[in-house]
């Protein structure tokens, strides 16, 4: 069974992107809306995870507002939610017991951040046998401070590694093509 797997997109995101940090895929929330709405009328669940940082003083601890999620991955009754405190939505979560034990066997990968925890992610997906797909225009990428790389450069390489050996990496049009025609033929079967 597929799942839409939506990592981290909190407030925080969008108070980057609108303090104009360097960036790719700004809009990325409006396909995430788009990829959740076509999954919940598909029937594929939706899952959500979040990261919580212990520390007070993080953007993304868990009383600030920053660690809301974003209007697109807002979580609809019944849906799963995970919280990490890692990069990898699989270490310091019970994901992978949660998705092994709902069948689902395949993940299309959403989210930020695509240099840091839609990478980590996507690889230990992968390592533990799901069949992964990335929407890469549905996933944000930030610069690196300190870095003189730019978003674009740090995401494209990001990609690359991933669609190497780790995840087949297409954009929202194909992957809803794709899933409607196997609707279709699900339907004539």
């Amino acid at each position: 069974m597929k799942a839409l797997l939506i990592i981290d997109m909190q407030n925080e995101m969008q108070r980057r992107i609108d303090a104009g940090m360097d960036c790719v895929n700004a809009d990325a929330p409006d396909r995430i809306e788009v990829l959740s709405s076509f999954f919940r009328e598909q029937g594929f669940p939706v899952v959500h995870v979040r990261h919580s940082d212990h520390n007070p003083a993080s953007p993304l601890h868990e009383g600030a507002e920053t660690h809301l999620p974003m209007p697109c991955a807002a979580a609809l009754n019944g849906e799963a939610v995970f919280f990490k405190s890692t990069s990898s939505a699989f270490v310091s979560t019970g994901l992978a017991d949660y998705l092994q034990s709902q069948g689902i066997t395949d993940l299309l990968v959403v989210g930020a951040v695509a240099g840091f925890c839609v990478n980590t992610t996507v690889r230990g997906a992968s390592d533990l046998g799901f069949a992964v797909t990335v929407a890469e225009d549905a996933v944000i990428g930030f610069s690196l401070p300190g870095s003189d790389h730019s978003a674009q450069v740090i995401f494209d390489v990001t990609m690359a590694h991933i669609k190497c050996d780790f995840a087949k990496i297409v954009d929202t049009d194909e992957i809803l093509r794709s899933y409607k025609q196997e609707s279709e033929i699900g339907d004539l079967v």
